[in-house]
């Protein structure tokens, strides 16, 4: 079975050597959807039961691990220079440094790799990480699924 839970974020970035517009400093309004496999748990008395897990606990997980990290922060790839140095001049600036330019697939990558251990079986119903759907806009999306 198969569960899927949506939660929104605003965050900045740029995309150094884009030719167009991204290569500005810019937000969006992201969408992240995660979808979970696993067993339907089927247990009395359990407050899971007849669920894979319960969505209160997948926005959770997802809110403590990810998204307050990421929700009013600027995604800057450590490799870009001038702006690293830019945001390091903002007293209190929220900046999270990734190892990868913030594209849409290298942020879905990494949603991908740092929830897929968060959710590992956590309800003992071989509960899974399947997908993880970041939309950059409504129209544009990147999907990191599993192998």
């Amino acid at each position: 079975m198969l569960i899927t839970r949506r939660l929104e974020f605003d965050a900045g970035h740029r995309i150094p050597d884009h030719k167009s517009q991204c290569r500005h400093l810019h937000g969006h309004r992201y969408a992240l959807e995660i979808t979970l496999g696993g067993k339907i748990i089927e247990r009395r008395g359990d407050p899971a039961n007849g669920m894979v897990m319960d969505f209160s606990e997948v926005k959770a997980l997802a809110m403590r691990h990810l998204v307050e990290l990421w929700d009013h922060a600027f995604l800057a790839w450590a490799g870009d220079q001038p702006v690293v140095d830019f945001l390091h001049s903002l007293p209190d600036h929220k900046t999270v440094l990734l190892d990868c330019v913030p594209t849409a697939e290298n942020l879905a990558r990494l949603a991908f790799t740092i929830l897929d251990a968060v959710y590992r079986d956590s309800y003992g119903n071989q509960l899974r990480l399947e997908r993880v759907r970041l939309y950059e806009t409504p129209n544009c999306w990147a999907e990191a699924l599993r192998g």
